[in-house]
């Protein structure tokens, strides 16, 4: 019944659009409208009516650039999601994001609010500047990565395989460099398994999407909605449903690592490219001093700041962890892309995090060697 009231609005707001479809690697085409999963109609950017928007509990921090994340999967085709929460896609499925600001007029403007700015029907151009669409399409030979950048018009993207660097400023945040990924960047993140060489999705996971979904202002489980609007067999999961990291009523600990985990768990996991720096944080990952707590760096410079360990119980502003989250110097920032500000909600939460832990890093009280990893 959801999906056909949402069809029903998208055909008649949206008018002609093209049929989604896809292209081979050699053919991948210039301009975002081609793909036919969004497009712009008048003063909104509408979704086909195949296309299916979703959210995350606890998004990755891009800039204070909101999201707009969609799933399109090919007619007939099934997929899964295993028990650990991963989803399978067929061949052929096409994931975007596409990132944009509020704006007022003309201006740009800083704001915590995305419920306005998203309906059934699309984006409202009136109310947003849309700044760049990534596409992760999956072909035969695994997923790709392609960056298509918003003209001034906000009439069409265009593929910018090099990336690009948009001078923005915003209100609230102030003249920044807005910088979207080249497709070796682009590599470099969703590469979560280094042996394997292959891209895959970060944020589209069970623990991140099992939620209320909140696109069309009601309450259904956004995971079963996914599933039956893409035919995906979801398995009995055990895996951990990571917390909204804006919701103060939840546990501490619980938002904490979820924000680390969609913010560095990709790299900083035992497959991942961060996996020589011996601290890892996905979500996954119980032992306290992988977590970084008591933790020496692996090597010495100017990514620690001057600071001894990973994480310094009780004293966030000695702990590697908050400095690097805190620095823009390319050679100490973490994360290393996708970023050009300082956030700053983030650091407040770990740093809470940290100054809330107890014992101390030089064995005069006793330190625990464990963080839950699944907490109530």
């Amino acid at each position: 019944m959801i999906r056909s009231l949402t069809a029903c609005l998208l055909v008649l707001l949206a008018g002609c659009t093209p049929e989604p479809r896809v292209f081979t690697a050699d053919s991948f085409p210039a301009e975002l409208s081609a793909w036919g999963l969004v497009t712009v109609n008048g003063n909104k950017l509408t979704l086909h009516e195949s296309t299916t928007a979703y959210d995350l509990s606890t998004p990755l921090f891009t800039d204070y650039a909101h999201k707009l994340r969609t799933l399109w999967t090919p007619a007939g085709t099934q997929g899964e999601v295993d028990a650990a929460g991963i989803f399978h896609l067929p061949v052929g499925s096409v994931i975007s994001k596409t990132f944009y600001y509020p704006r007022r007029g003309a201006e740009l403007v800083h704001t915590a609010d995305t419920a306005t700015h998203f309906h059934p029907d699309g984006l409202d151009l009136e109310h947003v500047y849309l700044l760049e669409t990534r596409l992760l399409v999956h072909l035969e030979d695994g997923w790709h990565g392609l960056p298509y950048v918003w003209n001034e018009d906000q009439t069409e993207a265009t593929l910018e395989i090099t990336g690009a660097v948009m001078p923005v400023a915003v209100s609230g945040l102030g003249e920044f460099n807005y910088v979207v990924p080249d497709f070796n960047q682009c590599q470099g993140c969703h590469v979560t398994d280094l042996k394997a060489e292959s891209m895959q999705p970060i944020g589209l996971k069970a623990r991140h999407v099992a939620k209320s979904y909140s696109h069309l202002h009601q309450t259904p489980d956004q995971l079963t909605y996914l599933a039956e609007r893409h035919d995906l067999l979801v398995s009995d999961g055990d895996y951990e449903v990571i917390a909204a990291a804006d919701n103060e009523s939840l546990d501490l600990e619980r938002r904490a690592r979820g924000y680390l985990d969609i913010n560095c768990g990709h790299c900083h996991s035992p497959t991942g490219a961060a996996d020589t720096s011996g601290m890892l944080l996905n979500i996954e990952e119980s032992e306290a001093v992988k977590l970084g707590r008591c933790k020496p760096p692996i090597a010495a410079g100017q990514g620690t700041g001057g600071h001894l360990y990973g994480i310094d119980p009780g004293n966030s502003t000695e702990s590697i962890l908050v400095f690097r989250m805190q620095s823009l110097d390319p050679g100490a920032m973490m994360p290393e892309l996708g970023r050009s500000l300082v956030h700053t909600e983030g650091v407040e939460l770990i740093s809470a995090w940290i100054d809330g832990m107890t014992g101390t890093c030089d064995g005069s009280a006793a330190d625990p060697q464990t963080f839950a990893s699944k907490s109530s």
